[in-house]
């Protein structure tokens, strides 16, 4: 079968490999769609921790059962939770698996779904609805972690949001935030595409290259501030800014990854008596809960998604990607072609 693989850093290449064979408990998945993670982009550049060449990328996508299950008929499509918890450290224990210490994933700590097939353990997978098209439905996966941040948040109806930074989890973060209530959600970025999205979706735009956020939102509040931030862009500078744009007794939701050291002025967080509160994937319930709820907002998911590469020409959709004038908010992998 034809395969995306990982084979050193910044370089990928389609190959021909063995197709799976699926164990017992496990379903056979015709793959159909695979979306381009952050995390992919980190693997393609050498700079994850744990993934080792060669390894097919892959853990957002949908596929369609093929052949026999003890659970799903011939043809069904589904989607895979994809973490694998170790079920004996603290948090596995206590309820929380999802931060595992030992946490795993399909497509980076084993093969994932860039790629014709993939055998997948049936208890991580979940049925599709008919409503909900192909492209949409490899949403659910970061739609999850969306859905994770707002309720580690514990947003209220009708409370203010700022979301830092205006990619994938950003934009979907601001679209679960509206849904549960916010009243007001200003998105910033320093891309103009990306705020143009954000602006289409019904957010208000900060452009973060034109103007100081913290100022422009407290303009916007009459001084006040915002009641929750998200920070989604993993830059040390948008932390600043979600310390100053943070109303006092507020909270602030670290959605996203910094994998270094960044600043953190803890005068304002001890002064204005800051909630910081870290979000990491997501659980299974919330994983489940997505599925209905990218049915329910499918059109304004379907405008993520703005590109669609063909499995046999990928090999170049990482450099694509990060050149200076990428605007790609979310790229698909065909896996049919």
């Amino acid at each position: 079968m034809k395969a995306l693989v990982y084979t050193a850093p910044r370089q990928i290449a389609i190959r021909d490999i063995a197709s799976p064979t699926a164990a017992e408990g496990q379903a056979m998945l015709s793959l159909r769609y695979c979306g381009v993670c952050g995390t992919d982009i980190g693997i393609w550049s050498g700079t994850h921790p744990r993934a080792a060449a060669p390894l097919v990328l892959g853990h957002e996508f949908i596929g369609q059962v093929d052949g026999t299950s003890t659970r799903f008929a011939t043809g069904t499509r589904v989607v895979a939770y994809p973490l694998f918890s170790c079920g004996s450290c603290h948090p596995c224990r206590t309820g929380s698996p999802h931060i595992c210490t030992q946490l795993r994933l399909i497509g980076i700590d084993g093969d994932g779904g860039m790629a014709e097939q993939l055998a997948v353990d049936e208890n991580l997978l979940f049925a599709v609805p008919d409503n909900l098209d192909d492209k949409t439905a490899t949403l659910i996966e970061p739609l999850a972690v969306a859905v994770r941040a707002v309720e580690q948040s514990a947003l209220r109806v009708g409370d203010s949001v700022l979301v830092l930074g205006a990619g994938p989890i950003g934009l979907l973060t601001a679209t679960v935030a509206r849904h549960a209530g916010a009243a007001q959600v200003c998105v910033s970025d320093i891309n103009p595409a990306r705020l143009q999205l954000a602006e289409a979706l019904g957010f208000i735009p900060l452009d973060a290259s034109e103007e100081n956020v913290a100022e422009r939102v407290s303009r916007d509040t009459a001084g006040d501030g915002v009641d929750v931030t998200f920070e989604c862009a993993g830059v040390a500078p948008a932390v600043v800014d979600a310390l100053a744009a943070t109303r006092p007794g507020g909270t602030i939701c670290l959605a996203s990854l910094h994998k270094g050291m960044s600043p953190l002025p803890l005068l304002d967080v001890a002064f204005k008596e800051l909630r910081i509160v870290g979000s990491r994937v997501y659980t299974r319930e919330q994983f489940r809960r997505s599925i209905p709820l990218a049915s329910e907002l499918a059109g304004q998911l379907a405008l993520l998604i703005t590109r669609t590469v063909p499995l046999s020409g990928a090999h170049t959709v990482f450099d694509d990607m990060v050149a200076p004038v990428a605007c790609d908010i979310k790229t698909l992998i065909d896996c049919t072609n």
